[in-house]
């Protein structure tokens, strides 16, 4: 028998038995469609994961005030501990520094005209914009003359952009932070989700000393964001100093430098706690990543166990399959066909069923990936190597499951085949 005899003799089998052989492909077309969608979220998560890092910076270090102390202790950062000399002697003192930004924080309302929102602002000097990678959409960044003098302008995030201004230019018009008027000099361009999970888009900045001599005062009187930093007690005090790393392999040596010099600066005894926290981003970064990594695989192994499922269902129609056409067996062996002709129809039955499944299966899981991604909130990227791998998938079913089968049909005794009253 030829390639082409083998396989109309398997579509026809297989036609003659439609239904079993439709509800026979069902596991396999779940299999399939589950392990093209469960990648596919998966490989979009570790895209958006890839973003977010980049926009975050994984060369930089962040130093926070510890705990504050006292009846009631607060969180971390609470305490302002941490100054201006601080980050000028981390900037002097420790090789391997590229940037030091410091930054003061709070929240409250901001309004313009008829519109108002709540959102959080920070006062920043220059580095902080290399450090935190923003960069400028529209209008300028600050002048020196702005930091210097603490004028009261005001660069504004996409979002608050957005809520304040609609598709209106905001650039040169003045929005008021409680009774503070900002002149807006820039637009930052927008980032999206940050690396918490929060909007990263939804923020004003203004010049560090604008933030301590005005915005401190006006944050009082505004509505506080959620989660807004408390704002400094002296007029040195920072809220926050990220440190941006001129090499990854340098990172952990600054971070040790920087514990180091703090503990001296402040004075803190040998055993005594901290109180600053230097967070390293890096390896929130890579654990991040790892468990990304995981997840995605293990939702691929969720779905794989569909497709092995699927196989299973495969092998036992097949067996049952080989016990009803005992007899055709026999028949087919009588008039000259050889064991290897037997095995080659059966397989091919199994991997007509498994390959029609896997086409349809993959026709349903980039339908449902492409629908998850417009109408889901789960992140979904596609590519051709999901399909081919799906594809391979369905191959190997068929061969691995139908192969037992197909050899038990070939090892019948023709005589006893002749003899079976199916």
């Amino acid at each position: 028998m030829t390639l082409t005899d083998v396989l109309r003799s398997a579509v026809s089998s297989l036609r003659g038995n439609w239904l079993r052989s439709i509800l026979t492909a069902l596991g396999v077309i779940i299999g399939i469609a589950a392990v093209i969608v469960m990648v596919s979220v998966g490989q979009g998560t570790q895209s958006e994961l890839d973003q977010m890092i980049s926009r975050l910076g994984s060369n930089r270090l962040e130093v926070f005030g510890g705990a504050s102390r006292g009846p009631a202790r607060g969180g971390a950062g609470s305490e302002a501990s941490l100054t201006d000399s601080d980050a000028d002697a981390i900037r002097s003192e420790i090789p391997g520094v590229q940037y030091v930004a410091t930054s003061v924080s709070g929240g409250g309302q901001v309004v313009f005209a008829e519109n108002n929102w709540s959102t959080r602002w920070e006062g920043v000097n220059a580095d902080y914009f290399p450090v935190n990678d923003w960069q400028i959409e529209s209008g300028e960044a600050f002048s020196p003359r702005d930091y210097n003098s603490a004028n009261k302008v005001v660069i504004l995030g996409e979002t608050v952009r957005r809520e304040l201004f609609g598709d209106g230019d905001p650039i040169g018009a003045t929005v008021r932070f409680g009774r503070v008027p900002l002149k807006v000099v820039g637009v930052l361009s927008a980032k999206g989700q940050g690396n918490w999970g929060q909007d990263s888009d939804d923020i004003m900045l203004v010049p560090l000393e604008t933030g301590r001599r005005r915005m401190a005062a006006a944050a009082a009187q505004a509505t506080p964001a959620a989660g807004a930093v408390a704002t400094p007690r002296r007029a040195d005090n920072v809220n926050r100093i990220s440190v941006g790393v001129g090499r990854a392999e340098d990172l952990a040596f600054v971070e040790g430098e920087i514990n180091a010099l703090l503990r001296q600066r402040h004075r803190i005894a040998p055993g005594a706690e901290d109180d600053f926290q230097v967070r390293n981003i890096a390896e929130i970064v890579a654990t991040r990543t790892q468990t990304t990594r995981l997840m995605s695989l293990l939702l691929g192994a969720v779905a794989s166990i569909s497709l092995i499922v699927g196989g299973i269902g495969i092998m036992n129609i097949m067996l049952v399959s080989v016990t009803e056409r005992i007899r055709e067996i026999g028949l087919r062996m009588a008039v000259g066909a050889g064991p290897r002709e037997i095995q080659m129809q059966f397989l091919a039955e199994a991997m007509l069923i498994s390959l029609g499944g896997g086409a349809i299966g993959i026709a349903l899981g980039v339908a449902g990936a492409l629908l998850t991604s417009k109408f889901g909130a789960l992140p979904v990227q596609l590519d051709l190597q999901v399909v081919a791998m799906a594809t391979g998938f369905s191959v190997a079913t068929g061969l691995f499951f139908g192969f037992y089968p197909a050899r038990k049909a070939a090892r019948l005794d023709p005589i006893e085949a002749l003899r079976h009253q199916g």
